[in-house]
């Protein structure tokens, strides 16, 4: 499972991934499908591959950035990640993905405090991204904030449901200090 999803919350590739594929221009749009499809397959050295046939007009569109970073995150390569993610939020600041790929990467890279302070400030610009709520408590959690990383676990509990948060919270190592009282609920 590609780690932005956090355990199954996924995030920008859904419909509008697919929508913002559709505006690439054949063949571009083959090769970020095929980069895709490499990646759902497990293979992130096919995907880099393939993302590389896409004209180099296109490599800056945020569906190919997407994917970029998705390569890189499998390859847990995440300065390169972190770079690519940064590239989005400029190019699409109005995509939550580019917010939560830039969280990931630095938390990823043991900047768990810049990572709050990257994913904090737009938590409100994107309401209805449980993910946004979920790394927001593991990053609470991981600074020892046990009581915000709380918060945020209502907050996600409210755009998905507690047994979904639940399963997800109790399989992530980044919120095991609170696994004993998650179990309960």
């Amino acid at each position: 499972m590609l780690p932005r999803r956090r355990n199954g919350l996924a995030t920008g590739c859904g419909t509008s991934y697919w929508k913002a594929v559709a505006v690439l221009k054949p063949p571009d749009s083959h090769h970020a499908s095929a980069a895709s499809g490499w990646l759902e397959l497990g293979n992130p050295r096919e995907a880099a591959a393939e993302l590389d046939r896409v004209s180099p007009a296109h490599r800056g569109h945020p569906a190919v950035l997407e994917l970029s970073w998705r390569i890189h995150a499998e390859e847990k390569r995440w300065q390169a990640a972190l770079e690519v993610a940064t590239q989005l939020i400029q190019t699409a600041p109005e995509r939550p993905t580019g917010w939560i790929d830039q969280s990931f990467a630095l938390h990823e890279l043991q900047r768990t405090r810049e990572a709050w302070e990257v994913l904090l400030p737009v938590a409100g610009r994107f309401p209805k991204t449980s993910i946004i709520p979920y790394n927001l408590a593991c990053y609470a959690c991981q600074m020892g904030n046990h009581a915000e990383a709380r918060r945020w676990l209502a907050k996600a509990i409210k755009l998905r449901t507690q047994d979904d948060i639940k399963q997800l919270a109790l399989a992530d190592k980044d919120l095991e200090p609170l696994w004993a009282e998650i179990k309960d609920w």
